[in-house]
Parts: structure tokens; sequence; C-alpha cells
């Protein structure tokens, strides 16, 4: 998740995704729920807001990395010319370059 999560997220959490509407930070009035579907306890969607913001947070580090790293197709292509591939990826991969070389 690369925003924080908010009290719909909670909501939409705890009542499987059958919501719409509603603003980031509340109040449940303002969210529309599903036919048949009944509004979390606000302690119920507290805890559980709770429990999205320690896991978004424990992964600060990620979000911080992804950036930095090398772009994927960068890094699968260094792969491929280091032989670090197995003998059948690298020949489906030989395959592409053979039949779509380089203009």
């Amino acid at each position: 998740m690369e925003f924080k999560p908010n009290y719909v997220d909670a909501v939409y959490n705890l009542t499987n995704g059958k919501i719409n509407g509603g603003l980031s930070d509340g109040p449940m009035s303002e969210i529309v729920f599903h036919e048949g579907v009944t509004p979390p306890e606000e302690s119920a969607v507290q805890a559980e807001l709770s429990s999205l913001i320690a896991a978004w947070e424990a992964q600060e580090y990620a979000r911080t990395r992804k950036p930095l790293y090398p772009d994927i197709r960068d890094q699968l292509d260094d792969l491929y010319k280091e032989g670090a591939f197995s003998a059948s990826m690298t020949a489906k991969i030989k395959k592409v370059k053979d039949d779509n070389p380089k203009g």
C-alpha cells in the first residue's frame, strides 16, 4: 500500500469491500453500505485502522527502497547476461532476442 491507511480502508476491510463513498477520516455516517451489510462497531474500525497503520509503518523501508532499485527490466537483463537463469529460461529469452533483434 503506497498511502497511509485511513478510516475508509479499515471499514472496507471489515466489510469485505461492500461499501461506497466515505471520507478518508470518517465518520461512518458518510459511508454507504451495500444492502444487507451491517456497519461495524466504531471500536472494531479503530482496532482495524491501528492494525493497518502498524503494518504500513513496518514497511517504510520497502517504500524507501523501491524507487532506488534499478528498473526490473535492467535487473533481469543483467541476470540473463551473467548466466544466472536456468537453461530453459535462458533458451526462452534467447529465442525472443533472436526473433526480435535490435534495429
